[in-house]
């Protein structure tokens, strides 16, 4: 029977100013892979490392994006508009895939050509059109022009990895309105790493939590992880690293701290304090420290102390004649029965005339 090896599809990315500014001449900060580039076409005043845009409801903006072909063969690309998210993993900046539901950019922007093949060595301008709908968000929408390679570099092995590469040009597009900052931190959790016997070993703590977006403008937020013990004693003040330096409206991103050095015998709270500009909030979560050697011995002082109650209460839920030295039940004596009484003969009382 013919082995059948599973296919996975993978999608490399690479947005605009991820990689600094290239080596060779050309635009500040074009996205490149190695193999092509893909840039706003410059202005008349400057080259522009994003497309910065900012419209109102309905109004329709033309503007031109560059393929650069870096190779010595003539390559050809699927151009389309997407929106951009975080990443679950880490917070990063990445964009929907073309099979995905557009809601913004990816949505409202069309390519002049939705295929084009750039010479070796050859660059190729494409225009395209945006137009924001009447009703829309005010606000950021962030997204991206891509050019994906759809040809699928196979793999080997008992599990085929199929490569797919993509490069794309970040847009960000502002929708004139109200705008409002506002980040919420939800979800905080601290999970304790403690040695089995105290004093043996490091003690350390994982604080996990949720950063989400909850305004309609990207952010580029801050924060700070406090720790209390008993009685309020400060046990750590910092701020944290790893955090999403562009965090996009309505996302959520999944985040751990280490806590090199977190007590072994105590009772406190955490709180992280997330901030951005216009905008400040923080959670807390309590902990208990305790040594697993500590818990083990609580543990068994309890189920042994439960047993010796249980066993007290069924004694005394006995009549007192029946309890036994250390709670046990006397049995008692088989009782006999007693003989039956013998009646006592009656004399007969002798009448007043019987006596002449």
């Amino acid at each position: 029977m013919r082995r059948v090896k599973p296919y996975v599809l993978l999608l490399s990315l690479l947005l605009l100013g991820v990689l600094g500014p290239l080596s060779t001449a050309g635009p500040a900060r074009a996205a490149d892979n190695g193999s092509w580039s893909v840039y706003p076409v410059a202005s008349k005043i400057a080259a522009r490392p994003y497309f910065y845009l900012s419209l109102d409801p309905g109004q329709t903006i033309t503007d031109k994006v560059a393929v650069a072909n870096k190779t010595g063969a003539p390559l050809t690309f699927r151009l389309y508009a997407a929106d951009a998210y975080n990443t679950a993993r880490d917070g990063g900046f990445a964009v929907r895939t073309v099979k995905e539901r557009m809601r913004g950019v990816g949505a409202w922007a069309k390519v002049g050509r939705a295929r084009v093949t750039v010479p070796p060595h050859r660059t190729v301008t494409v225009p395209f059109t945006l137009r924001v709908p009447e009703g829309a968000e005010p606000g950021d929408h962030p997204g991206a022009i891509v050019a994906l390679d759809e040809r699928v570099d196979p793999g080997a092995g008992s599990l085929a990895l199929g490569v797919q590469r993509a490069v794309g040009a970040r847009v960000y597009l502002r929708v004139s309105g109200p705008t409002l900052p506002a980040v919420s931190v939800e979800n905080v959790r601290l999970v304790h790493h403690q040695p089995l016997v105290p004093g043996l070993g490091d003690s350390t703590a994982t604080v996990s939590y949720t950063l989400h977006n909850t305004g309609n403008v990207t952010l580029n937020p801050k924060v700070r992880l406090r720790a209390e013990g008993l009685f309020g004693r400060t046990l750590l003040s910092r701020d944290l690293t790893g955090i999403p330096s562009e965090l996009l409206p309505g996302e959520r991103v999944r985040l751990t701290a280490p806590w090199h050095g977190a007590p072994q015998f105590d009772w406190g709270n955490v709180t992280l304090t997330a901030s951005a500009a216009g905008t400040r909030e923080s959670a807390s979560a309590s902990f208990l420290a305790l040594p697993w050697l500590v818990l083990g011995v609580v543990f068994a002082a309890g189920v042994a102390g439960g047993a010796l109650l249980a066993r007290a209460r069924r004694g005394r839920g006995l009549p007192w004649p029946l309890r036994g030295r250390r709670g046990r039940v006397r049995r008692s004596a088989p009782v006999r029965p007693s003989p039956p009484a013998v009646p006592t003969p009656s004399r007969p009382r002798s009448s007043p005339s019987a006596r002449h």
